[in-house]
């Protein structure tokens, strides 16, 4: 048996004891939307279940299923040991104000830290619609198992994968659960954004110690992946990291922001928009779409949604700030939904590519770039 370990952060309401809970709910925090744990749980796992996915023929995308190994690990994360990082701060002053205050978030970086020091980027990982607390487990730990196991990875590039999870409503109603989740999703921003201006309060810190000549920085990278209406939490986040930064640009806090079929309006990544800052927070950001993805169809015609950036892209890539990089993966997408096809094959393989540094054009990826755009990539079927 393999035992899988996993960072987490939540807003989610425990279930059972605080600092062991049996899991999480579907409802917020009853401290508060914004009120976040931390945490580090694991998951006991059959190996060659795991090996089976890990090697499984995908079709057109090439070899490791990643999807077969989330439904699989999420149906182990049932019995997951979890452990809850404990705090003692008062809820009446702002933590930066209180001298003996006790942050489970401060734990969790500083545990975080000792991994990058030994060679470790760390990427954060944001759910979608339609998640129950398990199937966020299952997904985070599959997209780590997957980038692991790369057949083109650097092997001297380790990586960490901490998921942050919101009270994805877990139904199945498309009209019901689609709003419910779209609501909690924006509340869950100012959740992320707070968790965001931690990250950027421990990296200042630990800056400002490097320059003292105290601890050195370790050279690793944070990177942020964000799958579906995850990408419509990152939009609220970055609203309230702006309203709480100095000056008039946001603070870079990422190497790479992945964008993994997004529930956005095509235009979203336009100057004015929501995510018209995102190049403010990363070095590089990539955009991968599917246009045969039905809950992009989902939620173009029975929400009344404009057409979708994970659907086709941008509507104007010739737009789009030098960082930001579209790659349309229809072509080595073949199954029903076409949904979650970032954790598997060949996609998956080029997710850790560019967490490995290597660059857009790099012969080791399976994209062709389009004759007329140089930021605007074709995924290729694997001869």
């Amino acid at each position: 048996m393999a035992n899988l370990k996993l960072f987490y952060a939540t807003n989610r309401h425990h279930l059972g004891d605080a600092l062991h809970p049996d899991g999480y709910g579907t409802k917020f925090s009853d401290d508060g939307m914004e009120n976040l744990r931390f945490g580090v749980l694991t998951v006991k796992a059959a190996d060659a279940q795991i090996k089976k996915c890990l090697k499984a023929d995908v079709g057109p995308l090439g070899k490791g299923n990643g999807e077969k190994l989330s439904e699989y690990l999420a149906t182990c994360a049932a019995t997951a040991s979890i452990d809850v990082y404990p705090e003692s701060i008062s809820k009446d002053i702002a933590d930066v104000a209180q001298k003996n205050a006790k942050l489970g978030s401060l734990a969790m970086f500083e545990d975080l830290m000792c991994l990058m020091e030994a060679s470790s980027d760390v990427l954060i990982y944001i759910h979608g619609f339609n998640v129950k607390w398990n199937e966020a487990v299952g997904g985070a730990l599959a997209l780590q198992l997957m980038l692991d196991n790369s057949p083109r990875r650097d092997p001297a590039q380790n990586l960490s994968v901490v998921l942050f999870s919101w009270p994805s409503d877990g139904a199945a109603l498309p009209w019901v659960s689609y709003k419910s989740d779209r609501t909690e999703a924006a509340g869950s921003g100012g959740a992320v954004g707070r968790a965001f201006l931690k990250v950027r309060d421990f990296l200042v810190g630990l800056r400002d110690k490097a320059r003292a000549g105290g601890r050195e920085l370790c050279g690793q990278d944070i990177h942020l992946l964000c799958h579906s209406m995850g990408n419509f939490l990152l939009e609220n986040a970055l609203a309230r990291l702006y309203d709480f930064s100095p000056g008039n640009a946001l603070p870079r806090l990422f190497e790479h922001v992945f964008l993994c079929a997004p529930d956005l309006d095509d235009n979203a990544l336009e100057e004015g928009k929501a995510l018209g800052r995102i190049n403010q927070i990363a070095r590089q950001v990539t955009l991968y779409y599917n246009r045969h993805d039905k809950a992009m169809y989902v939620s173009d015609y029975t929400k009344g949604n404009p057409e979708r950036l994970g659907h086709n892209g941008a509507a104007h890539p010739a737009q789009l700030h030098n960082k930001i990089h579209q790659v349309d993966c229809t072509p080595v997408v073949s199954d029903f939904t076409g949904h979650s096809y970032y954790l598997s094959g060949s996609v998956n393989a080029d997710i850790r590519l560019s967490i490995d540094g290597r660059a857009q054009d790099d012969a080791l990826r399976q994209r062709a770039r389009n004759a007329n755009l140089d930021n605007c990539w074709t995924m290729q079927v694997a001869p």
